[in-house]
Formats: structure tokens, sequence, C-alpha cells
């Protein structure tokens, strides 16, 4: 199974930018999933693959009844929509208030998501945008379920201190205290920079021992450059070669060294790939269904 779920702390910005690049050239069929309570923002950015609009009312919206009668993973398709390019996408709520009719399924959810991997007749892994999290936040109950949770960080000082003491604070949740730096438990806690990249390898190095030195267990599993005018790309916002964007080649980067340490894990058979972003700003399409 893969359910691989990302977010952030207060004062970091660009979990579905790097939730969207990564699925972008994830390298077996993905699902992304937006599952922040807050609200989604892919209706509002990203059109659909008939050239309309997102359905806002088909996603986590209209999955919310179903879960409440049980939620087997294949069914999980039949609330997910197609952006312009291909990537298969399950809309994330309109609005804060929305998040109450998911009390109590994000643990369904959770499961739902980590055996679709598994699935006999259409197999995904799962990329989780959950937006910012703090201790209240809901969607930090399907963590348990997931192979992976990437918390994704700016390098600006107070950005490190609150990703160091966020990872602390999951590996207490989550594994039931601090962990030493060789100690593996699952989920693993992840983190992603987004970095000018000039500056990723000494930053990389630092955060590192930041992470060891709380014991939290954690450590930086890659860097995505801090590259706009790719965000701007991928989001539809304006045109050119988003495969040759940097953030696209980093998020090509960060995945490929997911896949050499963790794939043998997650090896189920594939139904296809994503492989590299389509024309203006959007994700090459995948296989079908």
């Amino acid at each position: 199974m893969a359910l691989i779920a990302l977010a952030a702390d207060k004062g970091s910005p660009g979990v579905t930018t790097a939730a969207v690049a990564l699925a972008a050239v994830w390298p077996r069929r993905v699902l992304l999933a937006e599952t922040d309570p807050a609200g989604g923002d892919l209706v509002y950015r990203s059109a659909a693959a008939h050239g309309g609009p997102l359905n806002p009312n088909t996603g986590m919206l209209s999955i919310a009844a179903t879960a409440r009668r049980g939620l087997v993973p294949d069914q999980l398709w039949d609330h997910v929509q197609p952006l312009s390019g291909g990537l298969e996408v399950l809309v994330g709520l309109g609005i804060a208030e929305q998040a109450a009719g998911l009390a109590g399924l994000w643990p369904t959810l959770g499961r739902a998501f980590a055996q679709l991997a598994d699935s006999p007749h259409a197999p995904a892994d799962v990329i989780a945008d959950c937006g910012r999290i703090s201790g209240e936040t809901p969607v930090v109950e399907m963590f348990s379920q997931a192979a992976l949770v990437l918390l994704v960080s700016r390098t600006e000082p107070e950005a490190i201190a609150r990703v160091r003491d966020r990872a602390a604070a999951l590996a207490a949740k989550l594994h039931g205290g601090p962990r030493g730096a060789a100690t593996l438990a699952t989920p693993l806690i992840g983190v992603v920079l987004v970095t000018d990249p000039g500056d990723s390898a000494k930053l990389v190095h630092q955060v590192n021992d930041m992470l060891v030195a709380a014991q939290t267990g954690a450590r930086v599993v890659g860097t995505l450059a801090d590259d706009p005018a790719g965000a701007d790309q991928l989001a539809g916002r304006k045109r050119g070669r988003l495969d040759k964007s940097l953030l696209i080649r980093s998020a090509r980067k960060v995945t490929a060294d997911l896949y050499q340490q963790y794939g043998a894990a997650w090896s189920v058979p594939a139904a296809g790939a994503h492989g590299t972003p389509g024309p203006h700003g959007q994700p090459a399409a995948g296989a079908g269904r």
C-alpha cells in the first residue's frame, strides 16, 4: 500500500503545489486527494478534462455520505474527476464548515486510501494534500494508515523550527514517543524543503541535524525548487515548458529517491503511470480506470 500524506505547519504554504507536482510525475497510477479540512484549492485553479470547471460537489463532499455506509477502496473512483491533462483528483471541500460532515470518517478514508494500491480492479497510490495541520486537525487521524507523512517546509528559521516541532509532535502521536535517528517506525515522517536549489545541500544537512537532535525520527527526504514560474505553469496560470521547469525537475528527483528507498515495499501490479506533465501547466494523462 502507498498512502503518502503531505502537510505543513503554520507559516509554510505550498502543500498543494508540492502535492500536484509529485503526483504529476509519480511513476505509477496515482490519485491526488485534497483532504485539507479547511477546503481545497484545485476547483479554483485547475480546469477539468472536459475544459470546463471542476464540480465542487463531486469529491470529498460527495464521498462523506458514501463513507458513512462503509467504504470499499474502489468506490473512491466514483468521486474522482480528471484534470485537464489527465491527473485524477478527489476534489476537496469547498469551505471549512463542510468538514463537519466528515467527522469520525477520517480513519475510514485513511484505510480506503491505503488499500487502494491493493485493488484487483484499479490499483493506485494516493497522494493526500492535507494542508496545514495542528494538534486538533482531524485529518491527522488518517496518518496512521500512511506509508509516508511528508511535512512541506520553507527554509526561513521560524519555518524550520516549526517543522522540527511538528515532526516531534507527530512522532509522539504516531509512534508513542521520541525516536532516535536509527529507529524506523511506520509511518515514516519525512520533510520536503522548498528552497533555492543552490542552497539545498547545506540546508538539508542543517535541518537533518536539528531533526536528529530533537529525536523526531524524521529526516529530509528531498527538496523542491522554489520556482514561482513553475508553480504558475502547474496551476495553469502561465504557459511554458513545464517539464523543463525547476519545480518539475526537482519533483522528479524527489519521487525517484522515494522509490529507490521505499518502492519495494509498495510493489503492486501497475495500472499505468503519469509520466510527464502535459502542455499549458497540466499533468499528462495517466492510465484509464
